[in-house]
């Protein structure tokens, strides 16, 4: 699996950052981005769980 916020629907507001902080941080611009290239595997659940409470839909989630 992995995640990856789009930078232009990104709003900063941090849920997913305070989620599942081993996957996703804020950067100096004020935006979030997914840390790993592959979301771990004990993080799977809470990282949907931060697509699905993402304000703007801004993370893309793909299952490879």
């Amino acid at each position: 699996m992995k995640a990856k916020v789009i930078d232009n629907l990104c709003i900063g507001c941090g849920a997913c950052a305070a989620l599942v902080p081993e996957e996703f941080d804020i950067n100096d611009n004020g935006v979030a981005y997914a840390i790993n290239k592959e979301v771990k595997e004990e993080n799977k659940e809470l990282a949907k769980d931060a697509k699905e409470n993402c304000p703007t839909g801004a993370i893309n989630i793909t299952e490879d």
